[in-house]
């Protein structure tokens, strides 16, 4: 390896003095990252958990983090050859890894292979180039400025059979697979988020691209409810010298393709627009979990210094940031109970990685009467664009099928409530319901002024 594409600095230390760490010959300090695993194969058995979705759907070590350590110890050791990166052998390792953080989370030294499979595809991508898929899905928030085009190609290419299979040809995206629709009319903050007058309950609402361009609904009802608890919200924009017409983005379609600049870009971007914000102290609340865990976890590998650990202090999901703010007595809103029967949630990996499925539960409660049960499951499969692959559309429904899906059609009657945007797209296909967001359950359980049904 020349050159990181990530900042593995944090392991520098990492291994050293123990006889049994095995740190490769090459790769500094994202060698001694991949080196934390003790190989005590806790990753191949099949408890409940997120880890690890890809070994339980092929029940090949091979496809478990402690089997893709064997593989870049090697290639880190010059095993593989000259320029492993380039190869096969570590293409197929990394293969079915779906970044779900699981192992960082249940692995007992905490093995990050989701930050490890991004510096793998950066490398790759610098040796191979970026394929024409992996540039248009990680290029979405920058294709979306021509949003209208977008929406009428993709309501094509859905409804078009022949078209979806020519698709699946140029691009390897499935023909098996429904693409995302854009929304008819792009998430539009009300006019009074702008208030400059500082308070104590200012809070800045981060509403991703997901949000922003397929379901507005979601950003307006964190808006709504937000706004009805007392807060003033203001909805974050770009600077006008970082592209003021075009919306801000965390980077994660970058990231977990590999296109690691990019993601930086966008990262600086933001930092740019939070700039203030991070200086008074205001709190950031997102929607997205994959977005706003990246905040705190993933950016701080870009080397982007003191503003990125700063917001990664002051970022919060929705949920938490309520269950924080209900538990410093300050989030004061009274719900009512909703017509609902029995609720099941499903936790997108990220929150359960950082045992950020707490404040949901949290949250939930604060809905007088609410029957809910959390879905005891690994990745839903989808993984951002994973699912969405010709050459994984398959194994993503078996990741589905293992546990969510059948959970799923043993209460045909019940709500779904799912944070993850691309859960939600999965669930969808896969059980043919229509899951939400917990926004849009806060929205409806508003009690009096502000409610919507």
């Amino acid at each position: 390896m020349e050159k990181h594409h990530l900042d593995w600095s944090s392991y520098e230390t990492a291994g050293q003095g123990d006889a049994y760490a095995g740190i490769p010959a090459t790769g500094g300090d994202f060698a001694k990252a991949v080196a934390v695993c003790i190989s005590d194969k806790l990753c191949q058995r099949t408890p409940k958990g997120v880890m690890c979705p890809s070994f339980r759907a092929t029940d090949d070590p091979a496809h478990s983090p402690g089997g893709r350590v064997v593989v870049l110890k090697a290639a880190l050791n010059g095993e593989l050859g000259d320029d492993p990166f380039a190869g096969q052998a570590l293409a197929d390792a990394m293969e079915l890894c779906v970044g779900c953080k699981g192992c960082k989370r249940e692995c007992a030294n905490q093995v990050d292979m989701a930050a490890i499979k991004i510096e793998y595809q950066a490398q790759a991508n610098a040796r191979r180039g970026v394929s024409y898929r992996d540039r248009l899905v990680a290029g979405l928030p920058k294709w979306l400025r021509h949003r209208r085009l977008l929406r009428g190609l993709i309501r094509w290419r859905n409804d078009t059979p022949w078209l979806a299979k020519l698709g699946e040809f140029l691009f390897g995206i499935s023909a098996k697979r429904q693409l995302p629709e854009p929304a008819l009319v792009p998430y539009r903050a009300p006019a009074s988020s702008a208030n400059p007058a500082a308070t104590d309950r200012d809070v800045i609402l981060f509403v991703d691209t997901f949000a922003l361009h397929f379901e507005p609904e979601i950003a307006a009802a964190a808006h709504q409810v937000l706004t009805v608890a007392g807060y003033n919200v203001i909805t974050l924009r770009a600077q006008p010298q970082d592209e003021p017409d075009r919306a801000l983005c965390c980077g994660r379609t970058y990231l977990s393709l590999g296109q690691v600049e990019e993601a930086r870009h966008e990262a600086r971007r933001l930092h740019s627009a939070l700039r203030p914000a991070l200086a008074a102290g205001i709190p950031v609340v997102g929607l997205e979990p994959s977005c706003i865990l990246s905040l705190r976890d993933d950016h701080l590998k870009l080397g982007l210094g003191e503003e990125a650990v700063a917001l990664a202090k002051q970022v919060y999901l929705l949920e938490e940031f309520i269950a924080r703010e209900h538990d410093r007595k300050r989030f004061t809103l009274e719900f009512k109970p909703l017509p609902r029967g029995r609720t099941l949630v499903h936790g997108h990996c990220h929150q359960k990685a950082v045992g950020a499925m707490k404040s949901l539960r949290k949250v939930l409660r604060l809905i007088p009467e609410f029957e809910f049960e959390f879905i005891e499951a690994s990745c839903c499969g989808m993984a951002g664009s994973f699912g969405l692959e010709a050459e994984h559309a398959d194994i993503s429904m078996q990741m589905a099928g293992i546990d969510l899906l059948p959970a799923l059609h043993a209460a045909p009657d019940a709500t779904i409530l799912a944070n993850g945007f691309s859960c939600r797209h999965q669930i969808r296909e896969g059980a043919d319901r229509q899951p939400v967001h917990v926004a849009l359950l806060l929205r409806d359980a508003l009690n009096g002024e502000g409610a919507s049904c």
